[in-house]
């Protein structure tokens, strides 16, 4: 909210974090608990801390990918004050780093399900999972429909609450 001086982008944010994750715990249980695809010897109940874990770690990924995406249309928006450019200019930027990154942390993640550890197996593949739903579909397909949909709105932030935040500069301007 202080980054980005607005209500319904933290929102939108935690949305489309909790889509992923979603995703990621469904294609978890399917596979290491009820064993569909046979990528597990004996299915069985997932180990307590993976979830976790995984939370943990898909957070960081997530909101990072946010960063990356919503920064260009903030500063777009910002610059011109128009909404439909910003989100078109503000995906253009993004979206490359967004795609090289989520196809780096899937391959890396993907990479742990050859493991014979079964913890192991879970949590790389649980990641993978929750990795490309996040980035590619979240992300790279959501995000920008509902900006669009948003338009001026996403940047809406009440005059009391603009008085009482402090003012930071994601784009490094004092």
């Amino acid at each position: 909210m202080i980054a980005f001086r607005s209500i319904l982008i933290p929102l939108k944010a935690t949305l489309g974090f909790l889509l992923s994750v979603v995703a990621m715990f469904g294609a978890l249980v399917a596979v290491f608990q009820w064993g569909w695809f046979g990528i597990t010897d004996a299915p069985g109940p997932i180990v307590s801390f993976i979830p976790i874990i995984a939370i943990g770690i898909l957070f960081g990924l997530a909101m990072d990918y946010e960063f990356f995406l919503v920064s260009g249309m903030q500063e777009s928006y910002h610059h011109k004050k128009d909404a439909k450019a910003a989100i078109v200019r503000g995906f253009a930027l993004g979206s490359r780093v967004v795609v090289a990154a989520g196809l780096i942390m899937v391959a890396v993640f993907a990479g742990f399900v050859g493991n014979h550890d079964a913890t192991i197996q879970s949590i790389g593949f649980a990641l993978a999972i929750g990795i490309l739903v996040d980035a590619f579909i979240v992300r790279l397909v959501i995000v920008p429909i509902v900006m669009s949909f948003l338009g001026r709105a996403a940047w809406w932030l009440p005059k009391w609450l603009e008085k009482r935040l402090p003012k930071i500069s994601i784009e490094g301007e004092s």
